[in-house]
């Protein structure tokens, strides 16, 4: 009998996988067993992650399309957390119930069952499931991720804020010293901002989002510093972090050496992300989770019956990639089953941020210009000013940039923009370059809602250069 066990069946990688193994329950697989102790339950995106955050940034972003524009008199209007968090708690449980329910009737069908209890490695491939022990010929491992606090001296004597601290927040300090300007930070801080707060950014790097091209990273930074008022210290590291009477005190050194203390009422610690296997025991079967140490199959170097899709491997923590990497972990298991060759996940490099409130999202799809130059590539780049689109204006939201990048031969290869509505078009730029469309083809046309003008410039302006190259 071939026994498969999906450790983290509520979260977005283990349900796409399980989905992926079920129609073939009473087949190549004699027993399914799904196991979550999540409690409600519901998967980090739905619980703590996408959804909870997109919820508070929606306020955030009415609250500051209201300041800026200049039609609207009076004060602007106050956050009220109580409602903000209010109105997150009860969508949220609505998302979760759903995902609790579409994982309870995948356990209806025969030879599938559902363990809401905890999981954790005992041997090679035995699983402890509450008080039973459990032995699996294959055993995905698909726990998530769980935040990675950081490691300088005070940390365990102050306060602070998580992430999910903050998304829960009814009450917030006046002031705020922020460690962590990567995706979770910069979708976070402008919350912070527009709910009232004095904010303090450290960020180790001259400017933020590595993945983008310079450009894009000092325009985030102008925009971060002029339309939501942060303090934003740049080429800055943490030291030590001590409480005092009124909060903490961070103490930082910058990259001249010079070192000096930043004060605030709160800390909120936004630094990153790592794989949430504590307790569960892979030591005890001989593995261990990490981008080297899971190939791109979601096979475990260490055990080629253990698979780890999302979060849990360390290498992309992001939701549409913990779902497509558990449908792939479920081909890969019949496929093993079966003899047959296991396929590899390619992705092309697909981001967005909800930055600047979700007014001004962050998209890349495909190459940056450093990439495509790092690659080797032949190509040519098309960039376009936000405040070239009249349509910007009128929306008051006229900041912000786009670039284009095509081969010699025309081949769209990638797309960024830091600009409104960038978010919602890097799903019509990730279909052209995953079909390799060549930029003199793509339609020269207007089409509604008109932001999206600003593609066409682009690929005017581009498909001009490849002419020209």
């Amino acid at each position: 009998m071939t026994h498969v066990l999906v450790v983290g069946a509520y979260g977005s990688a283990g349900v796409a996988a399980a989905e992926g193994l079920l129609d073939a329950v009473g087949e190549d697989i004699d027993r399914l067993t799904l196991v979550d102790d999540g409690e409600p339950g519901g998967g980090l995106c739905i619980l703590r992650g996408c959804m909870p955050s997109k919820e508070v940034l929606s306020a955030a972003e009415h609250r500051y399309q209201a300041r800026h524009d200049d039609r609207l008199v009076g004060d602007p209007p106050e956050m009220d957390l109580e409602r903000i968090v209010a109105r997150k708690d009860e969508h949220v449980s609505d998302f979760a119930a759903h995902r609790r329910g579409a994982v309870h009737e995948m356990a209806e069908r025969p030879g599938v069952e559902f363990r809401h209890e905890r999981a954790e490695f005992v041997g090679e491939r035995t699983i402890r499931v509450g008080d039973d022990s459990v032995e699996a010929d294959y055993v995905v491992v698909a726990t998530g991720s769980e935040p990675d606090v950081a490691d300088i001296p005070g940390m365990d004597e102050v306060e602070f804020y998580g992430s999910a601290d903050t998304l829960d927040a009814t009450e917030l300090p006046d002031s705020a010293v922020v460690m962590g300007f990567g995706f979770v930070g910069l979708e976070l801080v402008p919350y912070l901002a527009e709910a009232g707060v004095d904010v303090t950014v450290i960020e180790h790097d001259e400017r933020p989002l590595d993945e983008a091209d310079p450009a894009f990273g000092e325009e985030m930074l102008s925009l971060y510093r002029e339309e939501f008022g942060v303090e934003i210290l740049t080429e800055t590291y943490e030291r030590r972090v001590e409480p005092t009477d009124s909060g903490v005190r961070l103490h930082v050194e910058g990259a001249d050496g010079d070192r000096s203390a930043v004060d605030a009422e709160g800390l909120f610690c936004f630094t990153g992300r790592r794989p949430n296997v504590r307790g569960l025991g892979l030591e005890r079967a001989g593995i261990s989770v990490g981008p080297k140490r899971v190939a791109e199959t979601m096979r475990s170097v260490d055990d080629p019956r253990v698979f780890v899709p999302g979060d849990a491997n360390g290498k992309e923590p992001i939701l549409h990639v913990a779902k497509e990497q558990g449908y792939l972990t479920a081909e890969n298991v019949l496929a093993d089953l079966r003899g047959d060759e296991l396929r590899a996940y390619e992705n092309v490099h697909h981001h967005v941020v909800f930055s600047g409130a979700s007014v001004y999202p962050y998209a890349r799809v495909g190459h940056s210009e450093a990439s495509a130059e790092a690659a080797g590539l032949d190509y040519v780049v098309a960039h376009r000013e936000a405040s070239d689109d009249g349509v910007f204006k009128t929306k008051a939201t006229p900041r912000g940039r786009a670039t284009l990048v095509a081969g010699t031969d025309g081949t769209v290869l990638g797309y960024q923009g830091l600009h409104y509505h960038a978010d919602v078009m890097a799903k019509t730029m990730q279909v052209v370059v995953e079909r390799g469309m060549d930029v003199r083809t793509v339609p020269d046309r207007a089409y509604h809602p008109t932001t999206p003008e600003i593609l066409d410039g682009l690929v005017r302006r581009a498909a001009e250069k490849v002419e020209r190259a």
